[in-house]
């Protein structure tokens, strides 16, 4: 690994005595690390591999270091949502977010994809808070969106938006997670590529569009809120020096002090995080944004569309537990704690998804959808169901229609499974079942 003249000069000064582990460091192998989803397994990682012989990522719950990588790709566990592959350092956001936030919070993770850090909010936030997960660009919007839904938590929303529309939502979020674009020199030795994108134009480049994300969003955040700042990168520019302007100009104060993970130091990859506090004092004297009704329900659509079986998932669930909304012939279930911010968010957003899908109308025919059959409220039993082999279940993940159905499966609407782990909905027609896999998340991997 040849690193830049300029990347190693500016690195010595900031380690000092440390530059030789450091290098050394990085020419070794990059770890992997995965992080386990609770709402759907507890007790293993992928097939054959169990957590109990796994080291464990002494600062997140249920993360690992995996001995090799594996082909995730042809793993069916990956794709049903039992775990997230993330790198280790980053996963410590979830000790600045337990110290920091212990009530239903409102949170906005700004520059969400592909999902790491969703996911891990998803998983540690106290019960009933609600996630904004948002990206910038369109086509990473709908990995986000494809990981989340994966995950299955409900109380999710997606958005494709500019940080500059969420600074006209006054006073909406508890918490502001800014994992903002950085030049990445944490990433050199996993990804050797982004070595030869690296040089000081674009550290100062990288450093002026963190503190235009950060002044953009800032008046989204409720006074007294709580901003995690991260990177993936070394240099004091793209860090310490933006904290301090953070702080100097949008009279913040830093409450959680910063935390560099070095490859030397730890297992794991490059990463920066602190926490900062928003005074009272810097706060405009306009009150919070005030939700508003934005979109109907779409009640006629919505009894349309109760067949029996969505009449079974209702009874499944608590009393008004889920409010129903309806557009395009599409129906959703939104939590109802979140009905009405909800409502708010997507009059002023791009909204990509949120929820739980639950289906679409197509003539008389209500087929459901796919993230119904991620989402961790899917109530057992609804739909019959068919446990795949590892091939079955691989041919169904690349959208190839499957025969050979048990006699006993009836028709209609299956959930198939692996490893009693739903993967997603098939039609049975008699001989054969049709597959309802999304078209644009089928595997093109060959086995």
């Amino acid at each position: 690994m040849k690193l830049p003249e300029a990347f190693i000069s500016r690195t010595k000064a900031l380690l000092g005595d440390e530059w030789a582990d450091f290098e050394q460091a990085l020419q070794g192998k990059s770890p992997v690390s995965i992080r386990l989803n609770p709402d759907k397994t507890a007790h293993f990682c992928r097939d054959g591999c169990r957590t109990d012989s796994l080291e464990k990522v002494p600062w997140a719950s249920g993360a690992y270091y995996l001995p090799e990588r594996p082909v995730f790709t042809l793993d069916p566990l990956f794709h049903a949502g039992c775990y997230y592959v993330q790198e280790a350092s980053s996963m410590y956001l979830e000790q600045v977010v337990k110290k920091w936030i212990s009530s239903p919070s409102k949170v906005l993770d700004l520059c969400a994809a592909p999902g790491g850090k969703s996911t891990q909010l998803s998983a540690v936030l106290p019960e009933k808070s609600l996630l904004v997960a948002n990206e910038v660009i369109r086509s990473r919007a709908g990995i986000l969106s494809e990981n989340l839904i994966k995950w299955g938590n409900p109380h999710t929303i997606v958005t494709n938006s500019d940080p500059s529309v969420f600074g006209k939502i006054t006073g909406f979020f508890d918490l502001i997670l800014a994992d903002v674009p950085c030049s990445g020199e944490g990433m050199f030795r996993k990804d050797p590529g982004s070595i030869e994108e690296w040089s000081l134009a674009n550290v100062r480049l990288c450093a002026e569009r963190q503190r235009r994300i950060i002044s953009d969003c800032w008046p989204a955040l409720k006074p007294d809120g709580l901003l995690i700042y991260s990177t993936c990168t070394y240099n004091r520019e793209e860090n310490e020096e933006n904290l301090d302007w953070i702080c100097r100009e949008l009279g913040a104060k830093i409450v959680e002090e910063p935390r560099r993970f070095l490859p030397h130091k730890s297992k794991g990859e490059g990463f920066f995080i602190a926490g900062l506090r928003k005074n009272f004092s810097s706060c405009s004297s306009r009150n919070a944004t005030k939700t508003s009704s934005g979109i109907s329900p779409g009640t006629k659509a919505i009894a349309q569309m109760r067949s029996a079986f969505l009449s079974t998932i209702e009874k499944a669930w608590e009393k008004d537990e889920f409010a129903f909304f309806s557009e395009n012939n599409t129906l959703s279930a939104i939590p109802s704690i979140h009905q009405k911010e909800y409502l708010f968010l997507k009059s002023k957003l791009k909204t990509v998804s949120a929820g739980i899908t639950l289906g679409e109308l197509k003539g008389k025919d209500w087929i459901p959808a796919h993230a119904l059959a991620m989402s961790s409220r899917l109530p057992q039993s609804v739909f019959p169901e068919w446990e795949l082999d590892k091939n079955t279940a691989l041919t169904y993940l690349r959208k190839e229609a499957l025969t050979n159905l048990p006699d006993e499966l009836p028709p209609g609407y299956v959930l198939v499974t692996y490893q009693k782990q739903p993967l997603g909905f098939i039609k049975n027609v008699g001989n054969r079942g049709n597959n309802l896999y999304p078209q644009e998340w089928r595997i093109r991997m060959s086995r």
